[in-house]
C-alpha cells in the first residue's frame, strides 16, 4: 500500500526544540508503522510542555503542536517516547515502540474541550506528511489515542477532524454507508471492529466478568463513534452505527494489501 501524499516535503516544517528526558530505545528491528494523535488535556501549552518534559511524570511524545501552529520536537523519532501506555492495535501491544506520538494543545474534556484551530490542523498535516513519507506510514496507520486504548482514553475526541485528514491520506473514511438489513448484530460488529484493528471484549466465556465485558463493549463502540460518527457518541450499537462499522471495515480491507 502506498504511503500518504507527502504534503510540503520540499519544505521541512519549522520545529522548536524542547527536549524531554522521557524516552528509551526502541527494540531492534521495530518498524514505525503508526502515528498516534493525542490532545494534551491541560489548560495551557506551557503546562503541557512542563509535564511532557518532567522526569517525574514519565510521559512524553515526539511532537507537540500548539493551537497557533507552533510545533515542538520533544523526542527524536528514532527513540521510543512514552505516550501510548497500555494499548492495542491490530495485534500490536507496544504502540510506544511502533509509533510516533503527537500531542495537540487542547484543554480536553476536563478543561473546556474546543475545536482544533485551522492553523493547528494545517501544521499537523504538514508534520504528518513528513512523518508519513519518512516511514512510509500507510493511510490506515494514523490513529487516535482512544483508538488504541478505548477503555482508558477519549482523545483526540469527537471534535477532531478525521474526515478532513482522511482526504489527505491521514486515516481512512468510508466513501458511503449502506444500511445493513435487519437488527444490529453485536457479534458481526465486533468481528468487523477487530478487523479494523480495535481491541474488542471477549464474548461471555464461562467465568468471565459480564459487567466488565459489557462496559468494554460500550467503550469500544463509543470510541468508534467519536471517530466515525461524532454526532452520535452514545455507545449504542444501533443500525446506523453497525452500518458505519461495516463501511469502515470495507475501507480498511480495500486499503490493505493481500499477502
Amino acid at each position: 500500500m502506498d504511503a500518504p501524499p507527502s504534503r510540503g516535503m520540499t519544505i521541512v516544517i519549522k520545529l522548536t526544540e524542547r527536549p524531554s528526558p522521557n524516552f528509551n530505545a526502541r527494540r531492534p528491528g521495530t518498524g514505525m508503522r503508526f502515528v498516534v494523535i493525542h490532545y494534551t488535556g491541560m489548560k495551557t501549552v506551557d503546562e503541557a510542555l512542563r509535564r511532557l518534559c518532567d522526569p517525574a511524570a514519565k510521559v512524553s511524545a515526539h511532537y507537540l503542536v500548539d493551537e497557533d501552529g507552533t510545533a515542538f520536537r520533544l523526542v527524536s523519532e528514532d527513540q521510543r517516547a512514552w505516550h501510548a501506555g497500555v494499548s492495542y492495535w491490530r495485534g500490536e501491544r507496544d504502540l510506544n515502540g511502533a509509533s510516533v506520538g503527537i500531542e495537540l494543545a487542547n484543554p480536553g474534556h476536563d478543561w473546556g474541550y474546543r475545536p482544533f484551530p485551522k492553523a493547528q490542523i494545517a501544521a499537523l498535516k504538514d508534520l504528518l506528511g513528513e512523518i508519513g513519507a519518512r516511514h512510509r506510514i500507510p493511510a490506515d496507520g494514523f490513529l487516535g489515542h482512544s483508538d488504541i486504548a478505548p477503555s482508558r482514553k477519549i482523545d483526540p475526541g469527537e471534535l477532531f477532524p478525521w474526515q478532513d485528514l482522511a482526504k489527505d491520506g491521514f486515516g481512512l473514511w468510508p466513501e458511503e454507508t449502506t444500511p445493513l438489513p435487519g437488527r444490529a448484530d453485536l457479534t458481526a460488529a465486533f468481528r468487523r471492529l477487530s478487523e479494523i484493528g480495535y481491541a474488542v471484549p471477549t464474548t461471555m466465556e464461562e467465568g468471565s466478568d459480564i459487567l466488565n465485558a459489557e462496559a468494554a463493549a460500550t467503550d469500544v463502540i463509543k470510541t468508534f463513534q467519536r471517530r466515525y460518527l461524532p454526532e452520535q457518541v452514545d455507545g449504542r450499537l444501533d443500525a446506523v452505527t453497525a452500518s458505519r462499522i461495516a463501511a469502515v471495515a470495507v475501507a480498511h480491507a480495500v486499503a490493505r494489501p493481500t499477502v
